[in-house]
């Protein structure tokens, strides 16, 4: 038998993610958003803003603005309270050489798509470079996982330990869709959500889903 011994990343990241699946009671729920103009724009925006603008900047500022609509969601229980995280911080999820980390979009609803795609784009390099401070991994309130770009249509994470939500982002899809009674194609995203239910029923849930739903699918909201 092979051994294959565990990086010190991978040891952490075991643990943490055993520690949410033992005490989050999480459930799950799921939609799918026609980002058809989104992905039409972006090249668009890249000329016009002089940035490259890329998907996971679209999908942490929409994000980062439904949780400020929803602040339960960046909640935490301490079995008598849920405290209301003061800043709405948007963890997501990077493959790096030495593992899996999670740099952090700090203050995500007051920064603007260009400066979180600049920020964005940043902080995956320096992951990729191992040079990640410990700021850079800090302070992350919610969480976003992006698996699109290695051909995965969809799937559900686990809540990280210093959160309450994440939601999983798949592969962008061309579907047929009815829509008016006419029949077209149309690029569709799949969306799914997991939330402590300790701080966040299923209504509030579906209502936050939903509201990132509406932003992607008409994104000059979050130019």
């Amino acid at each position: 038998m092979n051994h294959i011994p565990l990086t010190r990343i991978q040891k952490l990241i075991g643990q943490r993610m055993l520690k949410s699946k033992l005490s989050k009671p999480c459930f799950y729920i799921e939609s799918k958003a026609d980002v058809t103009e989104l992905m039409a724009i972006r090249p668009r925006l890249r000329k016009s803003l002089g940035v490259k603008i890329t998907t996971n900047a679209f999908y942490i500022r929409a994000l980062g603005i439904a949780a400020q609509k929803y602040p339960l969601v960046v909640g935490k229980s301490d079995g008598n309270n849920i405290r209301i995280a003061e800043r709405v911080n948007v963890g997501f999820a990077v493959n790096a050489p030495q593992g899996l980390v999670v740099p952090v979009v700090k203050d995500a609803p007051n920064k603007t798509l260009p400066e979180i795609a600049c920020e964005e784009m940043l902080l995956t390099d320096k992951a990729r470079d191992n040079q990640l401070t410990l700021e850079d991994m800090q302070g992350e309130t919610i969480a976003l996982s992006n698996l699109g770009v290695y051909g995965t249509d969809s799937f559900l994470g686990i809540v990280p330990p210093p959160a309450s939500t994440i939601l999983a982002v798949g592969n962008v899809l061309a579907a047929v869709v009815c829509k008016n009674g006419e029949i077209s194609v149309r690029k569709m995203l799949s969306l799914s959500l997991a939330v402590d239910n300790r701080v966040v029923n299923e209504t509030y849930a579906a209502k936050f889903l939903n509201f990132i739903k509406e932003q992607l699918q008409n994104p000059q909201q979050l130019i």
